[in-house]
């Protein structure tokens, strides 16, 4: 997990505006399945919006299990969406 300072955070919420959630968190909380498509879509995009449908009086525990198991970085909480951030990896040249 990186830090972020604060304008780094301000213009990661600000490229994150217009992007939709691409992980819906439901009756089933924060199962592996949500734990491996948040995975996968941070590896795809990097910076990501996750909607929290059920649980949301534990929206902040349940973001920071994800970012925990996911090595990613809280951006911001606005409402029920969370932004996560996690850079792509270098890809290794052989």
């Amino acid at each position: 997990m990186i830090t972020l300072s604060s304008k780094e955070r301000r213009a990661l919420e600000k490229k994150a505006h217009n992007i939709q959630p691409v992980v819906i968190v439901g009756g089933a909380g924060v199962s592996e399945g949500i734990i491996q498509m948040t995975d996968a879509s941070l590896k795809a995009h990097e910076l990501i919006k996750i909607k929290f449908n059920e649980y949301k009086d534990e929206i902040q525990e349940l973001t920071s299990e994800l970012c925990r198991k996911c090595d990613a970085t809280l951006v911001r909480i606005i409402g029920f969406t969370a932004i996560l951030f996690r850079p792509k990896e270098e890809e290794k040249e052989e």
